[in-house]
């Protein structure tokens, strides 16, 4: 029986052929296009087509290496379960669908690919099987599937074009405005609004499943898809703009007021797709590329680094239960800290090659203030809650319980699987960078526009390590406060909309509206205005009892306001 790391062993080396081959290809400019044949149904060219060039052959030699890196790492991470051979192979079989889905061009092929990433996905998600898990597992597998019908509707509507291979013999006036549905099938699989719930629930995965699909495979099949089909949708890609800052933003402040370790990594892997599909609305496609490959490094290493700490804490995931971690777990903790500070941008980390030229290139364009605002606020985001978690997990007392032994010795082989990802998390970026890059980018911006992404680290870096929401919460305790904070902790809401509010029910043949009525209108209509009424009305007597001063003061306000304004 093969054991993980004999996979280790293979994955290594495949990662090593395709990044020289990748090399090669990119210096020569050349790219190999396989096609086979196999019958022409009804005037359609059924085939399987392969396209081999440096984009294909280098994001690959990234994923085989992330693989056997955890390969290495679930070793000893898995070793007390009993159904470890099981966790193997359905990890290489989620390996061998993302080789189909990248070196693929045929929408079939690509289906193929696609949906066996999202059945094996889900197989590793409920692999716990617990009440959480399938619940996260379902939410997984039904918001995904809207994705797959996207791509199948795709299929049929380019049937009567004659082939299914759309970059050979497709041009982008015959598709017309079916490439939206390219546009839908990649928003499912990164997790944009407002199917973003999907991601911090399938934590309920092994920590080996989530540095894996969450780096480099799954979560980045939509851009990726976006990447390869980019002429075919670019109405629907510039409209991507908002809803992808819009992501960015929920994800970086949402991140700001967890507590759940893994959740936190979760929700900076949301912030940062948002910034891709942002870099691709915006035409950046070599940028958008060279962010994914280095976000896929150094977040790999982040979960590698929470999960041995969630394993040396006997499977806590409150980060409120940490603290003075450094003192016992030193080199996980400098592994975690360098992938966290590649996070935030901080140079010469591979995160700021990427993110430094995402934040200049932007600048050079001209669009809203309200784009330009938010998207400067998503940065702070990034670093706010970055800096937040090392304040908790290194920096604060030890708040473990005293009969928990924290000890890094028993971790040693988790160690020396991070610690090969720790090289490339510090050197890659200036590498790629080299290598992608042609020809190097100098760009001149005003003062202000240059120095305007510094001056956000240093914002986000304060109030992530002085402004935590638990520090100043009773100073700010109002009724307002509170219904923002859990808004913005629970991810606008869309975790409701997509599991509690079960818009459509399948019920004898009819379609029936169903969690509406007794649901959100329930609660934002008849029933909370009768509270706010209420509110008001006790309010008002209290103002009546007595309380002169108060209603003095009240209309002296009004007045003033009355004679502002008329």
């Amino acid at each position: 029986m093969l054991t993980s790391k004999t996979f280790s062993l293979y994955f290594l080396a495949v990662s090593l052929i395709f990044y020289l081959f990748g090399a090669y290809f990119i210096i020569l400019d050349k790219s190999f296009y396989v096609e086979l044949n196999f019958l022409y149904f009804n005037s359609v060219n059924l085939c399987f087509v392969m396209l081999f060039d440096w984009v294909s052959l280098t994001f690959m030699s990234f994923v085989f290496f992330i693989s056997s890196v955890i390969m290495e790492y679930t070793t000893e991470y898995m070793s007390s379960e009993e159904t470890i051979s099981r966790f193997i192979y359905l990890m290489v079989m989620f390996v061998f669908s993302m080789f189909f889905m990248v070196f693929s061009l045929n929408l079939v092929s690509i289906l193929l690919g696609w949906d066996g990433l999202g059945l094996v996905s889900y197989a590793l998600v409920v692999y716990y099987q617990n009440v959480k898990s399938f619940n996260a597992g379902m939410l997984t597998a039904l918001l995904n599937r809207l994705g797959d019908a996207a791509l199948l509707i795709l299929i049929g509507s380019t049937m009567d074009l004659g082939s299914w291979s759309l970059i050979k013999y497709v041009s982008v006036f015959d598709l017309g405005s079916a490439g939206l549905f390219i546009v839908v099938a990649a928003i499912t699989k990164s997790a944009q609004i407002p199917f973003s719930s999907w991601l911090p629930a399938a934590m309920a995965a092994p920590t080996p499943v989530s540095s894996l699909v969450h780096s480099s495979t799954l979560v980045t099949a939509g851009v990726y898809l976006l990447l390869r089909f980019s002429q075919f949708s670019q109405f629907a890609m510039a409209q991507l703009s908002l809803l992808a800052l819009a992501t960015s933003l929920m994800a970086g402040l949402g991140a700001s007021w967890e507590y759940d370790l893994k959740k936190i990594v979760a929700l900076s892997t949301l912030s940062q797709l948002g910034f891709m599909i942002f870099l691709l609305s915006l035409g950046s496609f070599s940028l958008a590329f060279f962010h994914l490959l280095m976000h896929a490094l150094f977040k790999a290493l982040l979960f590698m680094c929470a999960g041995a700490i969630i394993h040396s804490l006997n499977g806590s995931q409150d980060i409120r239960l940490m603290g003075g971690i450094s003192q016992k777990m030193t080199l996980t903790s400098t592994c975690f800290i360098i992938s966290s500070v590649a996070l935030m941008g901080i140079p010469f980390l591979s995160g700021f090659y990427s993110k430094d030229l995402m934040a200049e290139a932007f600048s050079m364009g001209i669009y809203s203030l309200f784009e330009y605002s938010m998207f400067y606020l998503s940065i702070g985001a990034t670093v706010a809650y970055s800096a937040r978690l090392l304040l908790y997990l290194f920096w604060e007392f030890p708040r473990m319980p005293s009969l928990l032994s924290v000890d890094e010795d028993s971790s040693k082989g988790m160690f020396l699987s991070m610690i090969k990802l720790v090289f490339l998390v510090i050197f890659m970026g200036s590498v790629f960078s080299w290598l992608v890059l042609s020809t190097p980018y100098f760009i001149f911006l005003p003062s202000l526009m240059k120095l305007a992404t510094i001056f956000m680290i240093m914002i986000g870096s304060v109030l992530g390590l002085e402004a935590n929401v638990e520090k100043f919460y009773f100073f700010l305790k109002s009724i307002l406060f509170v219904k923002t904070s859990s808004f913005i902790s629970g991810m606008w809401n869309l975790p409701i909309l997509s599991v509690s509010l079960n818009f459509f029910t399948l019920t004898t043949g009819k379609i029936m509206w169903k969690s509406l009525d007794h649901g959100w209108m329930e609660f934002y209509g008849s029933k909370n205005l009768f509270y706010l009424m209420l509110k008001l009305i006790f309010f008002n007597h209290n103002l009546l009892l007595g309380k002169l001063s108060a209603c003095f003061v009240t209309l002296v306000f009004v007045s003033i306001y009355f004679f502002m304004w008329f």
